[in-house]
This record gives C-alpha cells, sequence and structure tokens, in this order.
C-alpha cells in the first residue's frame, strides 16, 4: 500500500499514538535480516526525534513489536529486524515490506540510552541482532565528543550473518584511532583463535582483559541472547566492575526465557484495587489476584504502551506512586530505575491492597 499522507492511527495520546509512517528505504543486510527507514513528515518530526539507544514499536494487526533503531541521532528513524522463526511480524517485515509501503509505529522509547554530553569510553557486547542498538550507540557517542572511544565485540556465527557488517566497517574506517571492533566468530575459524567461538562465560572471561583495559571502561553495553547477556554481566561483576556502569538489553533469540516465579505474598481473595495513570487521566479496576497491571488494566485502558510482555523491552514502564508491587521477572531495567519505583507493568503484581502506577512519571 502507499501513503499520500501521515495520519495517525489514535490508541491514546503521546507515546502511546501509532502513527502510519511510509517506508522510505528497505536494505537487505543478510538473507534473514533487513534495515527499514521510515519518513516522517514535519509536523511529527519532534515525536520521532529519538535518543541512542531507543526503540520503535511496529504493529501489524493485533500484534506488536519492538526493534531497536540503528540510526545515529539526528538521522530519520531506521530499524534492524531479523525474521524470527513462525514470526508474524519480523517475517512480514524482512520479506513483505517495500518502499512505500506503510507501517503503524508508535514513537520512540526505551532508558538503554547513554549520555552524550559526557566524554568517555563505552565497550559495547552484541551477539546476532543485538548490534541494532549498538549501531545507534556507536555512531552517536562518537560524533558528540572527539575524545570519546568504543570498542564492540561482536557475536555471530559465520561471516555471511552479520547485520551491518558494512556499517561498522565504516564506523572503523572513519575513527581509527577511537573505534575498535572485534568479530567473534562461532562456526567460522578466525586468525586469533580467541576470536572463534561463541561469546560465553569462558570466553568473556578472557577476551574482555585481554582487549581493554576494564577499569578504565566508563559504560558497558550489553545487548543480545539471554545467556551473553547474563554471562558477560556475571563476568564483569568477577572484574570488579561497579553495577552502575553496566547496560543491558535482551533478546529472545535462541534463549529460553526464565520461568515465572510466583509470589505467595500477592493478595488474594477479590484482589487489589488498581489505578493506572496514563496521559494525565487515572482509571481504577479490581485486579484478580495472580493477573499483572498490563494485562488487567488493558480492558479499561486498551491504549496502555506494550509490545513483548515478557520483561524485556521496557516499553509498558511505569512508576509505582502509592502501594507496592513486586515484577515477576526484569529483564529491562536498571537497578536505580527499580529503586525509584520503575516497574514493568505486563511483569507486575499488587503486594498491597490498593496499588496507583503511573505511565507518565
Amino acid at each position: 500500500m502507499t501513503a499520500t499522507s501521515a495520519d495517525a492511527t489514535t490508541a491514546g495520546a503521546g507515546r502511546t499514538t501509532f502513527h502510519a509512517l511510509t517506508v522510505s528505504d528497505v536494505q537487505r543486510l543478510t538473507d534473514d535480516a533487513v534495515a527499514i527507514a521510515f519518513a516522517v513528515p514535519p509536523e511529527l518530526r519532534d515525536e520521532f526525534a529519538f535518543v541512542a539507544g531507543q526503540s520503535l514499536t511496529v504493529r501489524r494487526g493485533a500484534e506488536r513489536r519492538s526493534y531497536s533503531i540503528c540510526a545515529p541521532v539526528g538521522a530519520p528513524p531506521r530499524i534492524g529486524v531479523r525474521e524470527v522463526a513462525g514470526g508474524s511480524v519480523s517475517g512480514w517485515l524482512v520479506r513483505d515490506v517495500r518502499v512505500g509501503d506503510v507501517v503503524e509505529v508508535q514513537p520512540p522509547g526505551g532508558t538503554f540510552t547513554p549520555d552524550l554530553a559526557v566524554a568517555g569510553h563505552h565497550v559495547l557486547v552484541a551477539a546476532g541482532s543485538g548490534v541494532t542498538p549498538m549501531l545507534s550507540i556507536a555512531g552517536s557517542v562518537l560524533a558528540a565528543h572527539g575524545t570519546s572511544t568504543v570498542t564492540m565485540f561482536y557475536g555471530n556465527r559465520r561471516s555471511d550473518t552479520v547485520m551491518f557488517a558494512d556499517e561498522v566497517a565504516d564506523l572503523k574506517d572513519a575513527h581509527p584511532a577511537r573505534f575498535r571492533l572485534v568479530h567473534v566468530l562461532s562456526r567460522e575459524p578466525q586468525e586469533v583463535a580467541l576470536h572463534s567461538g561463541r561469546l560465553d562465560r569462558a570466553r568473556l572471561q578472557t577476551l574482555l582483559p585481554a582487549t581493554v583495559d576494564v577499569a578504565a571502561v566508563d559504560h558497558w553495553w550489553l545487548c543480545g541472547p539471554f545467556g551473553m547477556v547474563t554471562a558477560a554481566v556475571d563476568v564483569l561483576g568477577e572484574l570488579d566492575v561497579d553495577r552502575s556502569r553496566i547496560h543491558r538489553e535482551l533478546f529472545w533469540v535462541g534463549d529460553e526465557p526464565p520461568a515465572q516465579v510466583h509470589h505467595e505474598d500477592a493478595p488474594t481473595g477479590d484482589g487489589a484495587s488498581v489505578t493506572v495513570v496514563l496521559d494525565g487521566r487515572a482509571s481504577t479496576l479490581v485486579l484478580p489476584p495472580g493477573r499483572t497491571v498490563l494485562d488487567g488494566a488493558q480492558q479499561l485502558r486498551p491504549d496502555l504502551p506494550f509490545a513483548c510482555k515478557g520483561g524485556v523491552c521496557g516499553t509498558c514502564r511505569a512508576r509505582v506512586t502509592s502501594g507496592a508491587a513486586t515484577m515477576r521477572r526484569n529483564w529491562a531495567l536498571e537497578a536505580d530505575e527499580v529503586d525509584a519505583g520503575y516497574v514493568l507493568t505486563c511483569q507486575t503484581l499488587p503486594t498491597t491492597p490498593e496499588v496507583t502506577v503511573d505511565y507518565d512519571a
């Protein structure tokens, strides 16, 4: 289909609104991956201005998926998509979407973002499609400060499965003294033995301290499958890296998510009284025991933001402003966000009879 205007399909206001954006470019990256750029009309440019490391949520029918932006700050929004087996949205984006088509897209969100106002040394550890936000972070960091440096460890199976191979090579060529790139391939031999294999715990334990001065790194950015990210967090902890300098984002590809945890402290009986606040409007419901805030509140507020519902993407982030609640799992929020009262509502169960959750906070 072809767009003649950028009409918005409204499901609320602000970050919960889906806009019909025209696809301006589709770049084939590998056999199963593409980069898709969107044309943003002048009246929506402020709404779609993004921070490095953020993502866009795409809607197809009733399905929603969150995809990281792979463009540097100031460029038109572009997402990287790798097809997942049986994926109704990823398969459509990779195989069917063409230039001129219209895609429903939510404005950018996410907190996997560096502070570009401060120069520093950033180390990026990515595997597979986990490189997508790293491309935005690396390009933006290098452009923001002439003294910032970036080291990227990028794991893949073979060289022909590497997403954005040319673009990361171009970054290296453009910033030879400030950008170091280390490819690690699990199914293709490399000249350096340490660069052959998976980015697992054992390899990271050797590779990281052998390549960078761990103590001198200002921020560590981890993105990829569950096993790699958790292994990297563990290894960095063993290397005495402060947790505040470690930032993670997960992709559920090739790994099983952890089992859900049952919390005995959740209210029983008729459930809890939950108030959700979004776009300045409050709605109250009785939430049955064992049901998450997002699932229950969507009956009253279908405009609530969400994407993965797996505790991974962070799209449904909100703040508990009264009462208390617990999360079954959290792979999106940093420790300081949790300490400040933020939760992933798709994973949140009340632990007091009354709870207020504010999406605007």
